[in-house]
C-alpha cells in the first residue's frame, strides 16, 4: 500500500483511532493489507472481518506476532497495537481502498481494467496480467479475488510506481459489480460472456446480463468498453458505452469484431488460431487447452491494445503462458495417462466447452474419459442444464463417464437414458469411490477430464489422479 499516517487512514475510515506504545497520529505506515492473519509481514495492515465460521478479531494477535502494526477492528481488542475501530470491516476495506487507488490515480499514470463475465474472467485476468507485466509494474488479483474482500485487497496492493491495475469483478447478486467496479471506475471495462453460471440467484440469464453490464456503468466515462461481440446479450451492452462516451472495441469470431481469431484448432499440446486486427494476422499458439480460452485471450489482446500495446508483442506475451491458472484446464499427469484437472469451477458453458476439448485432444487409440460433478446455482435451471451435460457428453463421443456425488444423479441418468448403459458410464457417490475406481479403469492412452463446480470438490480428485499417473 503507498504510504499514509495512522491519522490520513482513520479519516478516510471515519474511525476512532486508538494509538498503541510510540505511534503518533503522524506514524506512516505502508505494509500490505490483509484480511489473513497467516499473510501478515513486517508493517502490515490487519483488518478484522467477522467471517461465518470465524472472527478476525480473534486473530490480532497472532498478525501482530507476524509483524502487523495496524488493526483495523469493529471493536478495541486486547493487544497492544495500533487499532482504528469502525462501524463495519468490509466497508473499511473498500474505502481505503478507494482513497488509496485514487490517490494513486490523481499523481498520472496509473490505468485501471475491470473485468467480468459468467465464465473466463481469472484466465483472461492472467493473460491481460501477463501482457502487462513487462510494459510496467503491474497489479492483479491472486487467484480468484474478485469478491467484496478479495477485490478491495487487489487495489490495495498499488504503489506510486504501479503503471496498471487489473481487477476482476465477479457478481455476489444484484448491484455488487456495480460497488465494486464504483471503487476505482475502470479506464478499460471488459465483458466476455453472459451464462447461466450463478443464474439461481439472479432469477435468469436476463438478470445476469443486467449484472454484468454494470461495470459498463461505472466504468469511467469517455473510457473504453471492450465487449465480446458473439454474445449478444454483452454485444448490446455496447448501447450503455456509447450513452457514457466511451469507445467500444469488438473482440470475437465474427465480422463485428475489431480483434478477432480465424483457423481455429484445438489439439493435447494446446490451442491455436490466427488473430486478426485490421490488416494484421498474427498466429497465436496458446499452450493452454481449450477452443473456449481463444475468446479470453482475444479480451485480453484487445485490452492491452486499448493501452497501447501492439497485437504482435501481445501473442508473443501470451504465448508463454503455461497454465490459465491452478485447476483451469490444468494438464497433470504423464504422456501415457494425461488429466485435465478443470474442477475450480463449473457451468453449463464451461462443463460444455471442457467437454469438447476432450474430444478435440483424443488421437487415434486414445481413449476419452470425463469425471464429471454437479455444477451448482444454476436454480431451477439445473435439472435441464444437467441434462443437457448428460447428453452432449454422449453425442460428442466420450468414452468412458464417470458421473461423482448424489448432486450430480441426474447427469447420470441423461447419459443412461441417451444409451451410456452397457459399462460406459457408472455413477459413484464420492471422491474415494471414484479414485479407486479410476486408479483400476484408467489405462495407457487414456485422456481424462475432471470437472465439476467448485463445491463439489473434485479438483482434489484431479490432484490424487494427476500424481498417481504421474
Amino acid at each position: 500500500m503507498i504510504a499514509l499516517s495512522l491519522a490520513e487512514i482513520a479519516d478516510i475510515l471515519g474511525g476512532e483511532l486508538r494509538l498503541s506504545g510510540a505511534d503518533t497520529p503522524q506514524t506512516v505506515v505502508d505494509g500490505v493489507v490483509d484480511t489473513d492473519s497467516r499473510a501478515m509481514t513486517p508493517g502490515a495492515i490487519f483488518v478484522a472481518k467477522p467471517g461465518e465460521t470465524t472472527d478476525g478479531h480473534r486473530y490480532v494477535g497472532a498478525a501482530v506476532d507476524a509483524g502487523a502494526v495496524l488493526a483495523i477492528v469493529e471493536h478495541p481488542v486486547d493487544v497492544e497495537v495500533s487499532q482504528i475501530v469502525v462501524g463495519r470491516a468490509v466497508q473499511a476495506l473498500a474505502d481505503l481502498a478507494r482513497a488509496v487507488v485514487a490517490r494513486v490515480r490523481a499523481r498520472g499514470g496509473l490505468q485501471i481494467v475491470g473485468i467480468t463475465g459468467s465464465n473466463g474472467k481469472t484466465t483472461t485476468k492472467n493473460f491481460l496480467a501477463r501482457i502487462l507485466s513487462e510494459e510496467g509494474e503491474t497489479v492483479a488479483p491472486v487467484k480468484s479475488y474478485n469478491n467484496e474482500v478479495g477485490a478491495p485487497l487487489t487495489m490495495l496492493r498499488v504503489t506510486d510506481g504501479t503503471r496498471y491495475l487489473v481487477c476482476e469483478f465477479g457478481a455476489a447478486g444484484p448491484g455488487s459489480i456495480a460497488t465494486l467496479a464504483g471503487l476505482v471506475q475502470p479506464d478499460v471495462a471488459v465483458v466476455l460472456m453472459v451464462g447461466l453460471a450463478h443464474a439461481g440467484g439472479f432469477g435468469g440469464i436476463e438478470q445476469t446480463a443486467k449484472a454484468k453490464s454494470e461495470l459498463v456503468q461505472a466504468a469511467r466515462a469517455g473510457g473504453t468498453a471492450v465487449l465480446n461481440a458473439d454474445d449478444p446479450r454483452v454485444w448490446a451492452m455496447r448501447e450503455i458505452a456509447a450513452e457514457r462516451g466511451m469507445q467500444i472495441v469488438a473482440f470475437g469470431q465474427g465480422s463485428a469484431a475489431a480483434v478477432r481469431a480465424e483457423q481455429i484448432d484445438v489439439s493435447a499440446s494446446g490451442t491455436s488460431c490466427t488473430v486478426i486486427a485490421g490488416d494484421r494476422r498474427t498466429p497465436l499458439r496458446l499452450k493452454v487447452l481449450g477452443a473456449h480460452h481463444i475468446g479470453n485471450a482475444l479480451a485480453a489482446i484487445a485490452a492491452s491494445g486499448v493501452l497501447g500495446v501492439p497485437v504482435e508483442t501481445a501473442v508473443a506475451r501470451l504465448e508463454t503462458v503455461e497454465v490459465a491458472e491452478r485447476w483451469r484446464m490444468q494438464p497433470m499427469g504423464g504422456e501415457k495417462v494425461r488429466i485435465i484437472n478443470d474442477a475450480y469451477n463449473a457451468s453449463p458453458d464451461s462443463m460444455a466447452a471442457a467437454l469438447r476439448t476432450l474430444a478435440q485432444i483424443a488421437g487415434p487409440g486414445e481413449r476419452t474419459v470425463a469425471v464429471l460433478g454437479a455444477m451448482s446455482e444454476l436454480g431451477d435451471a439445473a435439472g435441464e442444464e444437467h441434462d443437457r451435460i448428460g447428453l452432449l457428453a454422449v453425442r460428442l463421443n466420450i468414452q468412458r463417464i464417470v458421473v461423482v456425488g448424489p448432486e450430480a444423479r441426474r447427469l447420470f441418468l441423461a447419459v443412461v437414458g441417451e444409451g451410456s448403459w452397457d459399462g460406459e458410464a457408472v455413477h459413484l457417490p464420492d471422491q474415494d469411490a471414484a479414485y479407486e475406481y479410476l486408479r483400476g479403469e484408467l489405462r495407457d492412452g487414456d485422456r481424462v477430464l475432471v470437472k465439476s463446480s467448485n463445491s463439489v470438490g473434485l479438483r482434489h480428485l484431479g490432484d490424487r489422479l494427476g500424481e498417481s499417473f504421474s
